[in-house]
């Protein structure tokens, strides 16, 4: 029998035991007395979203392949347990071995989303480890942060020993053989921190001082350690067919957020919109082959038992052998109750042509994402989408027989006028028009078309991170103009429209641009109480006002200013592969509503050539 860290007592009183009891199919389990490096990856999230994270499944996978390394996986316990942890003194715990987690060597926690910010502190101080990493003693672990809030890491400076920037499956296993070498020579904490800031996108905050000018701005960030690099080059996979995938993903006993296979088909993408952190920062676009993918699939069903497969990346309908992989699928599991999901297409006639040999799809609605209502707005962001694209595609997705589609918007992007917010509405009434254009015999019930607009946040890296942020009341009033649009149209029975938290958007806002100085924000807004802050039934807004009066901080500070184009950012001292140059010319043609062609059509010199891999060289091989 499997020791548990929580009692039966316990297990009986919280929502969903099956989060904390470890124990689910595919579950790595290793005597922890034959290892040399004990590894627990954290989700600082409820446990469904946490087991939903791809990028946590593949580390998982790989760190267990060795057999020195034991990985263990970490979550946020729900508001209940957390309670009770509390009060009975009760140390957080990894799910395979139940052991506290203060007894690992590292732990790595997943820097997905600003707003999960509260939870890293719940997770370390729950786990009985100093909040803050100058505390730390040689008993204690080191704790990474990694994921796409990695490119800004400086609100979390405090907090973490070292930040580890860019794709995992590059240069972990080097830091973990330095660690093993460090710790047989009797080496310190210290004397090991060094050694892991010399390796190529390890970044080292206590190795760093940050000056500020007088009006707040950052005026330089040097080393104060002769081992810390002037710059922390982040780190790709060039070739994705030479890495590490799952083959026998953990199968959680209830249901999770994305509960089926998921098959990765890239990383990266072509179209460089200008808001999009991610399409930025993972240049450039790099394919699995179709052959590993037709391998992959196989595998992970057969070791899943799963009925689902999804297909993975940013924008699936611009992976070269999409048509190859969806059909292999379909013969392979035809009449085997596999249904394929295809996120992330782009409203094309290719895309709707895939999806159409997709039986089940027809099931779920379709969604596409405009982000903005009129086509000025979409060539300010490089949407590279137009109007008689998206409602010729709406049109084709009609009559291959879906009546249900989802609009995403952004409201708050730069430049925005009230046409630009009207036209959100407009563009919805004419999606739905174009349903009421079928001949009334071919039609499949009713229309449903639902609007959503999330508020615009700048974030690093992509040229819009020069731009300054609506106010909260502004938010709420262009989403009370949106809607009041949509209630005057015709079809408006047939529509639908919602809208995002504007003062949690603006607290977002401060996170992703943050500097070192947020980082006592966050922590005195996780002890007044704040915790799961992007669940919106726990989000307490004033706890967050009353620490930004505590702390001495102004949040239109770090969201209604517009920065100059020679300011200092705090993540330049970050080289993500696109260059500062490259940012602020699309920024420039962001403004000149100039539309830049994606990576396929043109090279726009961005940088990332240099990574040799790829879109930059496809033409080349």
């Amino acid at each position: 029998m499997r020791k548990l860290a929580l009692s039966d007592e316990i297990l009986l009183k919280i929502q969903q035991p099956a989060r904390y009891i470890g124990g689910e199919v595919n579950m790595a389990v290793k005597d922890t007395k034959k290892v040399d490096i004990r590894f627990a990856m954290c989700f600082p999230d409820v446990y469904e979203i946490g087991m939903s994270h791809l990028g946590m499944q593949i580390l998982y996978d790989m760190f267990n392949r060795r057999e020195d390394i034991y990985c263990e996986r970490i979550f946020s316990p729900w508001t209940d347990l957390d309670q009770i942890m509390r009060e009975e003194h009760i140390p957080l715990f990894a799910l395979e071995s139940q052991d506290p987690i203060k007894e690992f060597d590292f732990i790595g926690i997943t820097l997905q989303y600003e707003m999960c910010y509260t939870n890293i502190l719940q997770v370390l101080d729950l786990g009985q480890i100093p909040l803050h990493q100058k505390d730390r003693t040689e008993e204690d672990p080191i704790i990474i942060g990694g994921g796409p809030c990695a490119y800004n890491p400086e609100p979390l400076a405090e907090f973490f020993d070292m930040f580890y920037i860019g794709e995992g499956e590059t240069v972990y296993f080097q830091l973990m053989d330095i660690w093993k070498e460090n710790k047989k020579n009797g080496g310190t904490r210290k004397s090991f921190l060094e050694k892991a800031a010399e390796i190529d996108g390890i970044y080292v905050p206590s190795f760093y001082d940050v000056t500020y000018r007088e009006d707040g701005t950052v005026k330089a960030m040097k080393p104060n350690n002769p081992h810390a690099k002037e710059t922390v080059v982040k780190q790709m996979v060039a070739e994705m067919d030479d890495v590490y995938y799952i083959e026998n993903p953990i199968v959680p006993f209830i249901k999770v957020t994305q509960d089926r296979v998921v098959l990765e088909v890239m990383r990266g993408c072509i179209r460089g919109c200008r808001f999009c952190q991610a399409g930025n920062v993972y240049r450039p676009l790099r394919e699995h082959s179709l052959e590993y993918l037709k391998a992959y699939a196989s595998k992970l069903l057969k070791s899943t038992g799963h009925e689902e497969i999804s297909l993975s990346s940013l924008s699936s309908s611009d992976y070269s052998h999409l048509e190859g992989i969806v059909n292999f699928l379909i013969d392979e599991f035809k009449g085997k109750g596999v249904n394929i999901s295809l996120p992330s297409l782009r409203i094309d006639a290719f895309s709707l042509d895939v999806m159409s040999k997709v039986q089940d799809i027809r099931k779920s609605s379709l969604t596409f994402a405009p982000e903005a209502g009129s086509q000025r707005l979409r060539d300010v962001i490089n949407k590279g989408l137009s109007e008689e694209i998206i409602l010729k595609g709406a049109s084709e997705a009609f009559r291959g027989g879906w009546n249900r589609v989802k609009l995403y918007f952004m409201l708050g992007l730069p430049t925005e006028t009230v046409e630009d917010m009207e036209g959100i509405a407009e563009l919805s009434e004419k999606v739905a028009e174009a349903y009421y254009e079928i001949p009334k015999d071919q039609r499949n019930g009713k229309v449903q078309v639902v609007a959503s607009s999330s508020f615009f946040v700048p974030k690093p890296f992509t040229p819009f991170q020069w731009a300054k942020m609506c106010t909260n009341e502004e938010f709420l009033q262009r989403a009370h103009l949106v809607k009041d649009k949509f209630r005057k149209m015709l079809n408006q029975k047939s529509l639908k429209y919602n809208y995002h938290e504007a003062d949690l958007t603006i607290l977002e806002g401060v996170l992703a641009r943050g500097d070192r100085k947020t980082s006592a924000l966050v922590e005195e807004a996780y002890k007044n109480g704040a915790i799961y802050d992007s669940w919106s039934e726990h989000f307490k807004n004033y706890i967050w006002m009353k620490a930004f009066e505590t702390c001495g901080l102004d949040a239109d500070f770090y969201t209604i200013r517009e920065r100059d184009l020679d300011e200092v950012f705090p993540w330049d001292f970050i080289d993500s592969g696109v260059s500062k140059e490259f940012l602020k010319r699309e920024w420039q043609n962001a403004i000149n509503e100039s539309v830049t062609p994606n990576c396929r059509q043109h090279c726009t010199g961005c940088g990332a050539m240099k990574f040799k891999g790829g879109v930059c060289y496809e033409a080349k091989n």
